[in-house]
């Protein structure tokens, strides 16, 4: 796969996403498209922590990447009207790491830890108490010479993001009062988003292609925003003032993004289990031996989608595909000995 297409298709954030996501990133709630349940239900705990005068309870989100976990985490901090601090859970390496984080917080700050479930356990002991009790505990001195410092933070909201909520530790997880799982997107969803960013950066999109968009993103915002740029490339180059059907249907072909939102990959995972090991059952590792890709890059990046929307399903034997994964690649469907 050449490097085009992985950043195009990949959720994971690029540097490019993140400047684009910060230009476009809406500030208040009432902007923020989709995630209807937890939205609402965050607007009241908002709502409720302002009426007592009080920092919001700590937050969890978790779901798939590229959903809108830290836009989220931005709008908290302005919904609150207070500042955001950031840091990623692999970025913290030492206690004093955490610990200079939380002694620069000010009352009421917004703390967004991303990746928070890759946070070594022993800096997570720091958090607890942190976010219980608003203090420091710290242990100063050499061997033989410590001893055990406490200092007060001011109350502040930790908001963690995760997309593996099931490798958080039990004791960080019971400390958030408030928990949101995001969903993928529905297509309506993802075609208001995409006109959003047309509108944002300048460049119409007829009803028609922003659909066309919303269909192949794979239920994800930051994919659709992703390929919205690319076409809007195409459609610059033809010049063209305003993105329609036809440009978009071109540059997605000429991206090789088919009409199911799968991208080069997915076909040579599908045809891979269905060519080199007859449908399936199969382990993930032969997999990835058989297309050239990291066992992790599988189960993170691909899997995930193919597994929500029925490509490929997980047995005790291993990976098979499916009946619509035959159809999706127009290859006839064979019953396997297994089914």
């Amino acid at each position: 796969m050449n490097d085009e297409q992985e950043r195009i298709m990949t959720v994971e954030e690029t540097k490019e996403d993140e400047t684009l996501e910060e230009n476009i990133r809406p500030d208040l709630l009432k902007e923020y498209i989709g995630q209807s349940d937890a939205k609402e239900n965050i607007r009241v705990f908002i709502e409720a922590a302002k009426l007592r005068d009080e920092s919001l309870d700590h937050v969890l989100l978790y779901g798939p990447p590229g959903l809108g976990k830290t836009t989220l985490s931005y709008i908290i901090a302005n919904e609150m009207g207070t500042n955001i601090k950031t840091a990623s859970g692999p970025s913290i390496e030492k206690q004093g790491d955490l610990a200079a984080i939380l002694s620069n917080l000010e009352p009421g700050d917004v703390l967004f830890i991303d990746e928070i479930h890759r946070m070594p356990r022993n800096i997570e002991e720091i958090l607890y108490p942190a976010m219980e009790d608003f203090t420091l505990d710290l242990v100063v001195g050499t061997e033989g010479n410590s001893r055990s410092i406490k200092i007060s933070l001011p109350p502040f909201t930790l908001v963690g993001a995760t997309t593996r909520a099931g490798d958080l530790s039990s004791p960080l997880r019971d400390r958030f009062g408030i928990i949101c799982k995001l969903q993928y997107y529905t297509e309506d969803e993802l075609e208001q988003i995409v006109q959003r960013t047309s509108r944002v950066l300048n460049m119409p999109i007829d009803k028609d292609a922003s659909y066309e968009l919303a269909k192949r993103s794979r239920g994800t915002p930051r994919i659709a925003n992703r390929i919205f740029k690319r076409v809007r490339d195409f459609a610059l180059v033809d010049g063209c003032d305003t993105i329609d059907i036809n440009v978009t249907k071109k540059a997605l072909e000429r991206l090789k993004i088919d009409e199911f939102g799968l991208d080069e990959t997915d076909h040579q995972i599908l045809l891979a289990i269905i060519k080199k090991f007859n449908g399936g059952p199969v382990g993930i590792e032969s997999i990835a031996s058989s297309i050239g890709e990291e066992v992790t890059t599988i189960e993170d990046v691909y899997e995930p989608y193919l597994l929500q929307n029925g490509y490929i399903k997980r047995t005790s034997r291993g990976r098979m595909v499916t009946n619509k994964a035959y159809e999706c690649l127009k290859i006839e469907y064979q019953n396997t000995i297994f089914e």
